[in-house]
């Protein structure tokens, strides 16, 4: 029996819209309804992770930041956390800034950016169809170095890079891992969103990473969690469709790549489900759950 089930969001969840369907909703209430503990585990901020929790009704737990930090949204607090410092995001800035590439700046709470492009475009698309009390924060500033070194707050869980060039984007990531203490995310795919405005749909296609501080991955985050609650390894089922997923899929009891994941994702599964865009999620939890 699995006493907990992670879930990732965007490619997992969540479909090529963003979207929640209506059948992984309800077969994780019923999941939930039977003291199952469901986490959504995602690379993005507390918040808006929160709005998407209270939308399926698992609005416990959240590992957000791809394992930065686990949020208690019932008590209001973070219950662990692992950001990067604000001396390395600086660092980080710079070298961004030197390669003219374009990234994103992610806190706890906000997106801090340039301009609305690749994945932050994504999320301000995905903005639109949502109330203010859920919508994703961005900032967008003139100079982002000034803006994080001036700011007081240190709750740094990423920083995001993205760009369409193979080339400039493998250069820069060589660059990276010359940074000592952080974890660079190993993406070997190029991320594909949908961006639909009324009746037009765009498909945007790109390479991408993310740094966090080390050690930083969805797994340990988990770990801490089941100590917590007293639940082995073995009663964990994780979902997931990248490579930010891989310490999860490795690990759990029954790890579960989405259909969609490429190839190399599902070999570090122990099972493969439909896609996104076919209630993967739903049906593996219909399958070893209900």
């Amino acid at each position: 029996m699995y006493k907990l089930i992670a879930i990732d969001l965007d490619g997992t969840l969540l479909d090529s819209y963003g979207q929640i369907s209506e059948k992984n909703k309800n077969v994780i209430e019923q999941a939930t309804r039977k003291g199952v503990e469901v986490v959504l585990t995602s690379g993005r901020g507390a918040m808006s992770v929160k709005n998407l929790a209270n939308e399926i009704g698992a609005n416990h737990y959240s590992i957000c930041g791809n394992g930065a930090m686990i949020y208690d949204f019932k008590q209001d607090k973070l219950i662990y956390e692992n950001f990067l410092t604000q001396k390395k995001v600086l660092q980080l800035i710079k070298i961004c800034e030197e390669n003219s590439i374009y990234y994103s700046v992610y806190t706890k709470t906000s997106i801090i950016t340039k301009n609305l492009n690749y994945n932050v475009l994504f999320y301000h698309q995905e903005n639109a169809s949502k109330p203010d009390d859920k919508k994703t924060n961005i900032h967008i500033v003139e100079d982002i170095y000034d803006y994080v070194l001036n700011r007081e707050e240190t709750d740094y869980i990423k920083v995001s890079i993205c760009d369409n060039n193979n080339i400039i984007f493998h250069s820069i990531i060589k660059k990276l891992r010359q940074v000592k203490n952080i974890d660079v995310l190993d993406v070997g795919h190029m991320s594909r969103k949908i961006i639909k405005s009324g009746t037009t749909e765009s498909t945007m296609e790109y390479f991408y990473t993310e740094i966090s501080s080390k050690q930083v991955d969805k797994w340990t985050a988990i770990q801490f969690l089941i100590n917590k609650l007293g639940i082995k390894k073995e009663e964990v089922m994780a979902i997931g469709d990248n490579i930010n997923d891989q310490t999860m899929l490795e690990n759990a009891g029954l790890g579960v790549a989405m259909g969609n994941s490429a190839p190399y994702i599902q070999k570090m599964a122990k099972l493969v489900t439909t896609t996104n865009n076919e209630d993967g999620v739903a049906k593996v939890i219909e399958e070893q759950v209900l």
